[in-house]
């Protein structure tokens, strides 16, 4: 397939990452069916979706005109067999989890059209974890999105030594069709490029946090104030969700047996149990839509 072959993407998980996804790649001109495992979620897709297109045009981001436009390319699909027809490139964005994901990628292998192109966006999974579970290694790779996938305009590539070089050549040029920087990569890497960074960055501050060495507001002024960013680690866990957080938590306690790892993750997993997702939830580490970090007074000496 040539990228002026790839004409309809199938966006499989509806979360944040899925539907900000969905959004970009009809924003350039694609096709999009998206399909979600939760039927409720699926409904009240299109609603959510329009939110973000309005955020886009009140942010100047999208012209007015093109909106009705893009969301017009945008379908949603109850039925998989509906979902996965005359489909050119799958994109799976359901939550870390391995059998989740390989039986996503299982059951639309027998639906898709052969030909078609799968990838998964996930965070720290390797591609060869799943590869097999796709029933075309060849046409598989990961392809990870950057949140907001608008402004952090970078995608990771990252092929499995099955992956065909004909099949890299095709996401390359399919991330720059939408507005993308395509990131190579020449291994296989948990987290790929920036995520490793991100991951050893963001892991410290949760360390800090449950260890008890300083509060979380506190930690965040520490990054902010010296960085001179607008965010700290844990409002970029926020943002992350705080669900998703927990999962790749969890996946590096059982990895590295690690037992600083296994002290942060019930760290994380009170604020879940007290059903605090992050922004997503509207209360995370922070209250929103307006939350502490954001306030003129945060970095103030004396507050």
């Amino acid at each position: 397939m040539r990228i002026d072959d790839l004409r309809r993407v199938l966006v499989i998980g509806l979360g944040t990452m899925g539907q900000e996804i969905a959004l970009q790649c009809a924003r350039f001109g694609f096709d999009v069916v998206c399909y979600d495992l939760d039927a409720e979620v699926g409904e009240s897709c299109r609603g959510r979706l329009g939110t973000l297109v309005g955020q886009w045009v009140g942010a100047g981001l999208l012209p007015a005109a093109d909106a009705r436009r893009m969301l017009d390319r945008i379908r949603i699909e109850f039925e998989p067999a509906a979902a996965a027809r005359q489909v050119d490139l799958l994109i799976e964005c359901v939550p870390e989890i391995r059998r989740a994901k390989a039986e996503v990628f299982a059951r639309f292998h027998e639906l898709c059209p052969p030909e078609a192109v799968f990838v998964t966006n996930a965070s720290y999974l390797t591609p060869s974890m799943l590869a097999k579970s796709t029933g075309r290694p060849e046409l598989f790779a990961a392809f990870h999105f950057h949140d907001p996938v608008w402004v952090a305009n970078v995608v990771d590539i990252m092929p499995h030594p099955g992956t065909a070089p004909a099949t890299i050549e095709l996401l390359a040029a399919f991330a720059e069709r939408i507005d993308q920087i395509p990131i190579v990569c020449h291994k296989e890497n948990h987290g790929y490029v920036f995520n490793s960074m991100l991951r050893s960055f963001l892991m410290t501050a949760i360390a800090l946090a449950s260890d008890g060495v300083a509060d979380v507001e506190d930690i965040d002024r520490a990054w902010m104030g010296v960085m001179k960013t607008p965010i700290g680690p844990f409002g970029i866990l926020d943002r992350i969700g705080l669900d998703t957080v927990y999962d790749i938590v969890q996946y590096w306690t059982l990895v590295s047996k690690d037992p600083q790892h296994a002290k942060s993750r019930e760290f994380i997993k009170r604020l879940l149990d007290a059903g605090q997702l992050g922004l997503k939830s509207g209360h995370g580490f922070y209250r929103y839509p307006h939350p502490a970090f954001e306030q003129p007074g945060f970095l103030q000496p004396g507050r």
